[in-house]
């Protein structure tokens, strides 16, 4: 007879992954099933091929402000073909770890396509053909997320999802972004610093415009300094292919708004991915948006569970992760650790990066909500300037002395949120924080609270 896991997950992305090993190593018998490379979309279609590249388009484009440095390295240079090697060895090597922290725990690995059959019954077809079932006696679906694109947009070998720039074996000279979303500004970000001609339309009136708007401000004004064309409030109307590029055509404010390019990159949003099939069989509650689930993760369907991008609202790796931690601790642990949407940062790794934890100072005032704000440039800190980390700032909201928000634009932000990541969450005061003794000379110093 077939062993019955405790917990089968169907997915192997942050949020699967997280789930299992904790679950694991709480002592649960845990079996992950994966049909298309152990890591998911974060591993092989979003953060880290993505990072990846940035990190190459970032290190060309600091050559050339070496000299301001005393450094000379000759004309700076870069082999695209190279770049994307270290892409595939980064993702590679993210697999290899998902797979060896997961088999490290315990947890059974098995390849192939699973399908919901029964809320303790999961089909698998494995990758020779086989079919056989999983017993659990409990469920998790971590399907992910795909890209969305407009209404009458269809892709091609030069209309492009995330999902195909990813995948690009050679550079264009020119690419048309539709969308000023975190996919579309990192896109630009990495194509201008390689010399790509680019352009950004933004149907809304500021691209990332969910943050706050001194620092979409800034990036708008960062993106330009690199050459990149931002059109804001530009509505998509066509996009087709040609025989030497794409041809787009928008409404602009100004009126219609037509430009050639070699490939046009769609950046409007993610899905979640949602087998209507298997979610109607057993019952199981969702919409465009995702699938429903309580606080503790779980659906409608007493033992299957959902977690990350499949569940809708803010599609990143370690709000995922959170969920299925919080989930295994749940199920198998004390219930000590626990996901609460509010604590979740989120990073745009674009040039400047753009860090958030918490709300703006727009959404505080739009909940009614008096709030104190305090903000330090980068301008002013002997780090960013010694160091030319360019035009930043922090900025930090408090709520009757508590602090409810913060953002950070500029170099290094994704770095730097980490410690207020955490005083969002401890809700911690203004007296508290302003016992913080932060090390000098560094860029931290940005983060005091006088």
């Amino acid at each position: 007879m077939a062993e019955t896991f405790d917990l089968a997950v169907i997915g192997s992305g942050p949020g699967g992954h997280a789930a299992a090993e904790h679950a694991a190593r709480l002592g649960a018998r845990v079996a992950v099933i994966e049909k298309n490379g152990w890591g998911g979309t974060c591993t092989h279609r979003g953060c880290i091929p993505a990072k990846a590249l940035l990190a190459c388009s970032g290190a060309y484009a600091a050559q050339r402000r070496l000299k301001r440095l005393g450094v000379g390295t000759g004309e700076a240079s870069f082999d695209f073909a190279a770049m994307k090697n270290h892409q595939r060895q980064m993702a590679n090597l993210s697999a290899l770890g998902v797979r060896k922290s997961l088999a490290e725990a315990g947890v059974a690995l098995i390849e192939g396509s699973g399908r919901l059959l029964a809320p303790d019954t999961v089909s698998l077809s494995e990758p020779g053909g086989k079919e056989s079932v999983v017993k659990a006696r409990r469920i998790l679906i971590a399907w992910g997320a795909e890209p969305a694109l407009p209404p009458g947009v269809a892709l091609s070998e030069r209309i492009l999802s995330s999902d195909g720039f990813l995948a690009l074996e050679t550079l264009p000279g020119s690419v048309a972004i539709v969308g000023g979303s975190v996919i579309g500004v990192e896109a630009a970000a990495f194509l201008a610093e390689l010399g790509v001609r680019v352009l950004v339309i933004e149907m809304l009136a500021e691209i990332l415009s969910g943050e706050e708007a001194e620092a979409s401000a800034l990036l708008r004004q960062t993106l330009a300094g690199m050459g990149v064309e931002v059109r804001v409030s530009t509505r998509l109307e066509a996009v087709r292919e040609t025989a030497s590029g794409v041809e787009l055509r928008a409404a602009a404010p100004e009126g219609s708004l037509e430009r050639q390019a070699d490939l046009a990159l769609v950046c409007t949003g993610r899905k979640p991915v949602l087998y209507a099939d298997e979610l109607e069989r057993l019952g199981i509650a969702y919409d465009h948006r995702g699938i429903a689930v309580d606080g503790r993760q779980e659906t409608n369907v007493e033992g299957i569970f959902a977690v990350g991008d499949v569940t809708g609202g803010a599609m990143l790796a370690h709000r995922a992760a959170r969920q299925g931690k919080a989930l295994a601790d749940s199920l198998y642990g004390d219930g000590s650790i626990v996901y609460d949407e509010r604590w979740i940062p989120s990073v745009a790794y674009s040039r400047p990066q753009i860090a958030r934890v918490g709300l703006t100072e727009r959404q505080a005032r739009d909940q009614g909500l008096p709030v104190e704000v305090h903000r330090a440039d980068y301008g002013a800190n002997i780090t960013a300037r010694t160091e030319l980390k360019g035009q930043g700032f922090t900025k930090t909201v408090f709520h009757r002395g508590r602090l409810v928000g913060a953002t950070i634009a500029g170099e290094g932000a994704a770095e730097l949120i980490a410690p207020l990541a955490l005083a969002v969450c401890r809700e911690m005061d203004l007296n508290a924080l302003r016992r913080w003794i932060i090390p000098h000379p560094t860029l931290s110093e940005i983060l005091a609270i006088i």
